[in-house]
């Protein structure tokens, strides 16, 4: 089985070094790296394809415009070959076994579409600082499941096949296009925790999720799971009525305060070791 390393860039090469150098240390060797240009300078798309010119894996392709990290992760997910694919931003790095690790999963369980597992908060120089502590397994099957609080993280791979039987990724998303994937993809099938920290996620001032942005994606978040809400067809949630029309961001993310009490977290506890227990 093929894995195709996603990535989208733009004006990142500074930071590629370690990404690309991540790469080339895999114990998994049956992989490409496509990487998808989303109309960076001309000096950062040079130092980009001079890196990667001594390995025929990775593969440069470019946007004729800047248009938008939603339509750059759709195309690239058009242009994987491979039957596993996963996202890795240029500015952050994966561990030695991180491709190695999912796909025993994908191949030995044919119903999950989806895996993931810790990631590391790293400074700007790829120093580790501290653990995503958050990653767990999560209950399959839940229609009231949204990633909320935020489980599903980094490092995640999923199966193309099954993201072909999705609406896809939504190209208009400019943030939140990652969360919007991973609920499409928990409808297919089931999805695996990989109890390791496989991802380092690189901080610094010109990262996209952590700056101004953030506000931004909580908004872009909350519309996300609206759409959710939608699609799979819900009315009610803990007894309150989901609006007909998104109603902005505080109402939806109101709607899902009980999810942060102890009792539901009881509950899914038991649900996510019964399911361990009997599959």
């Amino acid at each position: 089985m093929k894995f195709s390393i996603l990535i989208a860039h733009y004006n990142n090469a500074h930071f590629f070094k370690d990404c690309f150098e991540s790469i080339l240390q895999q114990t998994y060797t049956d992989w490409e790296a496509i990487i998808l240009d989303d109309a960076s300078s001309e000096s950062e798309k040079k130092m980009i394809r001079e890196m990667i010119s001594t390995d025929k894996r990775f593969k440069f392709f470019e946007n004729e415009k800047n248009s938008g990290v939603g339509v750059t992760k759709s195309k690239l997910i058009e242009l994987a070959e491979g039957e596993i694919c996963g996202f890795l931003d240029p500015d952050d790095a994966i561990n030695p076994t991180a491709i190695q690790k999912c796909m025993e999963i994908f191949q030995v369980k044919k119903d999950t579409v989806l895996t993931y597992s810790r990631f590391m908060t790293c400074d700007q120089d790829l120093k580790p600082i501290s653990p995503f502590r958050s990653a767990m397994q999560i209950p399959n099957s839940d229609p009231y499941f949204f990633n909320f609080p935020i489980q599903i993280a980094h490092f995640v791979t999923f199966r193309k096949a099954v993201y072909e039987q999705t609406e896809k990724m939504n190209p208009d998303l400019k943030i939140g296009e990652d969360q919007d994937l991973y609920l499409k993809m928990y409808e297919k099938g089931k999805v695996q925790f990989i109890n390791d920290t496989n991802y380092l996620y690189r901080t610094h001032q010109g990262g996209i999720s952590q700056n101004d942005n953030k506000k931004k994606s909580h908004e872009y978040f909350a519309q996300v799971i609206f759409n959710t809400m939608k699609r799979r067809g819900l009315t009610t949630i803990n007894g309150q009525k989901i609006p007909d029309h998104y109603p902005g961001v505080d109402d939806i993310f109101s709607l899902l305060q009980y999810q942060h009490r102890l009792p539901f977290r009881i509950k899914k506890k038991i649900k996510i070791t019964l399911q361990s227990i009997f599959g």
